[in-house]
């Protein structure tokens, strides 16, 4: 499976990777389609630390899920990781790349 990246890149989630994923975060089981949208429409992207992006979405008031993905060319690009967190904090000190115009 796949989707485009705010930057119109493809980002593959391939079956071995969602399976890898959903062993060690088996939460996410079911989350999939979130995943991908998560990419596609994030609230907001954060840089990480080396050259990956990581995508949030809020999924209620205190959670959100965070794919991580790498974005190699204009061509293509891949989910390494996704999980859930209620740490926002945890982003602030990373470099923000991104955010959904509301309102």
């Amino acid at each position: 499976m796949a989707t485009s990246s705010v930057n119109n890149i493809p980002i593959r989630l391939p079956d071995e990777r969602w399976i890898h994923i959903t062993e060690e975060h088996c939460e996410l089981a079911g989350f999939r389609r979130e995943v991908l949208e998560t990419i596609a429409h994030p609230a907001r992207i954060y840089e990480g630390n080396q050259g990956e992006l990581l995508a949030l979405k809020p999924l209620s008031d205190n959670k959100w899920l965070v794919v991580v993905y790498k974005e190699i060319d204009d061509t293509d690009g891949f989910v390494i990781t996704a999980f859930l967190t209620k740490r926002l904090q945890a982003f602030q000190n990373r470099r923000l790349c991104y955010e959904r115009k509301t309102g």
